[in-house]
């Protein structure tokens, strides 16, 4: 196959739409309620299980629906406009998917089929205090005949929600991956994430005691193995899934207070705020950072289309990849945190009311935006452009290896 050249979908869009939407707007319905009470979409995510939303990208030959990249992140951002915290719960679950994809043996054809009948994986990567720049504290070990994984995780997002947990550890030195049960024995999940938005991620803490791994769960490096990957580019995509999705309902839920508001300010230049032409230019506004959003995410979902279907091992496309994901970052960022700012210019106080919530939407997308700080990105992309400096991929939090604190 060329490697310029995308498969033909297995699916149509509107396919999908038909198939999805309804359940999307349904979660919908129930958003701010869930926001005020800090209720975990359990019960959400048990709809998308059945409707098996997990299998999107499993090849149709293991029971899945053989969409595109392209396809999955379209219906990320809708997702993400109805529950902006779901399509970050899932986020691991769409590289586990493509990884089993990639490897093609008899392992990842079992995995594949799980996931086409509603298996969900969840991860335990990140640590706390000096976290994995250079080596996990949590550690899979010899005790007897076994395997044994002993440790603690900082942001095991969506791990709540799965079926699975992919846990990144430290055996003798060598950086592993190993896929233990979420309801296992010796796996203690807390819903403590304390961020004042995406509350309701279940990016909590794991704790791993004496937990038995079987040698088929253990599944090589993983995600943060030195060198070049998709999975880096795959993964902050997800996340701007999420801010274009923010934006899409930030948009909408503006327009409906324009709508239903009768009153303005007496130095307005009509009588009702949506004939008003500076509230028409900042609904214009919205619209025009929700659909610039859009467009950039599945732009870098192109890229990855193609780099995937070469087999995801071409230097060239994987840089392509990652430098329009790192690009795309600085782009959506500044769209969608201005947009949710600036949605609060349509009406008066009451728009601040904790009622309606609207403040969510910039919440949601500052603590989004965190992730993979833009400082970073933004300096890595410049020196890849003027110096020809490699592009860092693989991102860890932590002390600098090397670095005594």
């Amino acid at each position: 196959m060329s490697s310029s050249t995308i498969q033909t979908p297995a699916v149509t869009d509107n396919e999908l739409r038909e198939r999805f939407r309804p359940i999307f707007d349904r979660i919908a319905e129930g958003a701010v309620q869930r926001e005020h009470e800090r209720r975990l979409p359990f019960h959400e995510v048990q709809w998308l299980r059945e409707a098996r939303f997990g299998a999107l990208r499993v090849p149709v030959e293991f029971g899945g629906f053989g969409a595109t990249v392209r396809q999955l992140f379209d219906l990320l951002i809708d997702l993400a406009a109805a529950e902006s915290n779901l399509p970050q719960a899932l986020r691991v679950h769409w590289s586990f998917v493509e990884d089993q994809r990639l490897a093609g043996d008899e392992r990842a054809r079992h995995w594949l089929a799980a996931a086409a009948d509603g298996t969900l994986v969840g991860n335990a990567i990140t640590e706390p205090g000096v976290g994995a720049a250079d080596r996990y504290r949590t550690t899979l070990t010899r005790k007897g005949g076994d395997w044994v994984l002993d440790g603690i995780k900082y942001y095991s997002t969506g791990s709540l929600y799965a079926d699975h947990i992919l846990v990144a550890a430290d055996r003798d030195g060598e950086r592993v991956s190993v896929l233990v049960d979420a309801q296992q024995a010796g796996v203690e999940q807390t819903d403590d994430w304390d961020g004042f938005g995406q509350r309701l991620t279940a990016s909590g803490a794991t704790t791993f005691t004496g937990v038995v791994v079987p040698e088929d769960r253990i599944l090589g490096p993983g995600y943060g193995a030195p060198g070049r990957t998709y999975a880096t580019a795959y993964l902050q995509l997800v996340q701007l899934a999420v801010l274009a999705g923010i934006a899409r309902r930030a948009e909408a839920d503006a327009v409906d207070w324009v709508r239903a508001r009768t009153r303005t300010f007496t130095h307005a230049v009509a009588d009702l705020p949506r004939h008003d032409p500076l509230v028409q230019q900042v609904i214009g506004k919205l619209s025009a950072a929700a659909f610039g959003a859009r467009a950039a995410v599945l732009t870098v979902a192109d890229d990855l289309d193609v780099l995937l279907d070469a087999g995801a091992d071409n230097p060239e496309l994987l840089d392509r990849a990652e430098a329009s994901a790192a690009r795309a970052q600085s782009v959506v960022i500044g769209l969608v945190l201005d947009a949710t700012t600036q949605l609060f210019e349509v009406g008066g106080a009451s728009i601040t009311s904790s009622e309606a919530a609207l403040d969510r939407h910039w919440r949601n997308a500052r603590t989004v935006a965190a992730h993979n700080p833009l400082i970073y990105k933004q300096q890595a992309v410049g020196a890849h452009v003027l110096n020809g400096d490699p592009l860092p991929y693989a991102w860890s939090a932590g002390r600098r290896p090397g670095v005594i604190a």
